[in-house]
């Protein structure tokens, strides 16, 4: 990925959001949505042709104190000021330490340790390892003649998971922008932006979503599934994060509540 192409994803960045964020004077018609540039600068005391220039991707190297107040100012939640200076090419004082996401053999061994459904996924959200029950569960994704691993693959390509998963269409866009918040920490990784293209090309829905730039962390909660065999379940999802491997997730499953 090229700076300019960088710059032209926070550009994107700051202008979908700034859409969204409602006038200090309502009432007022305006031809487009959110914020003007000048009220956003005024927010976050910044120059209105610094904003200008960052979203129309020139080369402008923003400090961190400034990126600050712009996230502030633009109201972003936790995962997408995160992704604010991810972009920007910035370390967040309040980040993590990125640190490299290669696999133990212990950790590769823990989904084996549990007896509910488990799974370990990569920074592409492809599966490296995972339990029996897990297999049992994943129909067309972690069974033995699933011809792919990777989640997002599986979710917005594979019939299976329409399915699988109660409520597709719903889990299928939190998918998509949980693993923006990953994409933006690795904006220049190969493997994930072939992964992203490939998805922008084969699924409409995901398309759809990646224009919309939502951003969320992954979290849990109850997930029911409608598996072929075994009827309707529900289970309680957990993701866990490797302390020192942030991108890193251990999911687990814990039995919830059968349909009745």
């Amino acid at each position: 990925m090229t700076d300019a192409h960088r710059r032209q994803m926070l550009g994107a960045f700051i202008r979908a959001h700034r859409a969204r964020l409602t006038p200090a004077r309502p009432g007022t018609r305006r031809r487009t949505p959110g914020l003007r540039r000048e009220e956003l600068a005024d927010a976050a005391g910044l120059g209105v042709t610094w904003i200008t220039w960052l979203e129309q991707g020139r080369d402008v190297q923003p400090s961190v104190a400034a990126l600050s107040r712009l996230a502030d100012a633009l109201q972003l939640s936790a995962a997408e000021r995160a992704s604010l200076f991810d972009l920007a090419g910035k370390k967040d004082p309040r980040a993590l330490p990125d640190h490299a996401d290669d696999l133990s053999p212990a950790l590769l061994a823990l989904p084996a340790l549990m007896a509910a459904p488990a799974y370990l996924l990569d920074h592409t959200w492809t599966a490296r390892a995972w339990n029996d029950a897990a297999t049992a569960l994943f129909v067309g994704w972690l069974d033995a003649d699933a011809p792919d691993r990777n989640l997002l693959r599986y979710v917005f390509l594979h019939p299976a998971a329409r399915e699988l998963i109660v409520d597709w269409d719903t889990r299928a866009r939190r998918l998509a922008a949980e693993f923006r918040a990953d994409f933006h920490r690795r904006p220049a990784d190969g493997d994930m932006q072939a992964l992203v293209e490939q998805l922008c090309r084969d699924s409409t829905l995901f398309a759809q979503c990646w224009d919309k730039q939502d951003v969320l962390h992954r979290e849990g909660g109850e997930r029911r599934f409608r598996h072929p065999v075994r009827g309707e379940l529900g289970f309680v999802q957990t993701t866990l994060l490797v302390a020192l491997q942030m991108e890193i997730k251990l999911v687990c499953l814990a039995a919830g509540t059968s349909a009745v």
